[in-house]
């Protein structure tokens, strides 16, 4: 597995990183058997970074992340969580929600600091607060030990620069905006280059849009970008390819992108992905899919309060 420098923080991340979201069944129902032996095989296929959230499973994810690691030498893994949204429509970025959730988390993972702590989606709420008030009491958690990095999380591009333009961060994740058919946070690496922060990737697979498993029901995608992506995976299986692993090659390509995180329950399809991360990507089939989607490039949807998105910005 290839490793990357993330920003100034010092820490080396595997090119493809295990996303636990999966743990707390937010794509499925999972066999718990089968979840914990999903997070042993990314850590013996050099997956060594685990990124989770409260809000993945209400907690199901944390608990069973302590469950999964609790015989594992800490210094064989980098963890990161977040916090701040704990579930659908229930958000709380206050400091004293702040320093609770740190601990919570600390708890239900069995570990005494986390790697990486994130602002999870702050376009929810009115963003002033995550300058004001949540960073500077992650900043306090931070001198403590607790957490050694701090940053945000999202969905729409312009919480980055909102953020960054007006203090400092570590580290940023974004989402389902560098993938086959998005590439719109790789527009923003200069940007954040200039910032000196650490540049973090999730969702190469743009939850299940670019692969051949059914969608989840509360997926955002239009019929017309349903259909289309349909077409770049049956163009991959006429030539014997997943379309997954065309996917993934393409996020991980870019060195801009310290590293993607993509997680599951199955244990299969982590070790595919591993082997995928090691193979050369197909210049010829990806150029083909990249035809193929082009009348769909770049299309997203508003996530968030209006105000918290670009207004330069529309939706296909």
């Amino acid at each position: 597995m290839e490793f990357r420098g993330l920003g100034q923080t010092g820490l080396q991340l595997p090119v493809v990183s295990f996303g636990a979201s999966s743990l707390g069944q937010e794509f499925r129902n999972v066999d718990i058997n089968e979840a914990l032996r999903s997070v042993h095989v990314a850590l013996d296929c050099g997956m060594t970074f685990i990124d989770t959230s409260p809000f993945y499973g209400r907690g199901m994810s944390e608990v069973m992340l302590g469950i999964a690691l609790r015989d594992i030498p800490r210094d064989r893994y980098l963890l990161g969580s977040k916090l701040g949204r704990y579930d659908a429509a229930h958000f709380d970025f206050s400091a004293k929600r702040v320093e609770e959730s740190v601990d919570v988390s600390l708890h239900r993972m069995g570990v005494d600091h986390l790697d990486i702590i994130l602002c999870h989606d702050i376009e929810f709420v009115e963003m002033s607060q995550i300058v004001d008030e949540t960073l500077p009491a992650l900043r306090r958690i931070q001198e403590q030990g607790k957490v050694r990095f701090v940053g945000i999380s999202g969905y729409p591009m312009h919480i980055f620069r909102y953020v960054l333009d007006r203090t400092d961060l570590d580290v940023v994740l974004s989402y389902n905006h560098y993938t086959l058919q998005n590439t719109m946070f790789g527009d923003l690496v200069p940007y954040l280059k200039d910032k000196q922060v650490g540049i973090m990737n999730a969702a190469p697979f743009s939850a299940r849009l670019l692969t051949n498993a059914p969608l989840p029901p509360w997926h955002r995608a239009t019929d017309e970008v349903r259909s289309i992506c349909r077409q770049a995976s049956q163009h991959c299986e006429q030539h014997g390819v997943d379309i997954a692993q065309v996917a993934l090659q393409f996020s991980i390509a870019n060195p801009d992108m310290t590293t993607c995180i993509t997680g599951s329950a199955n244990p299969a399809r982590v070790a595919h992905w591993a082997k995928w991360a090691e193979e050369p990507l197909d210049g010829q089939l990806l150029s083909d899919v990249q035809a193929i989607l082009k009348p769909i490039q770049n299309w997203f949807y508003t996530e968030g309060r209006p105000e918290n998105n670009d207004p330069k910005e529309s939706c296909s």
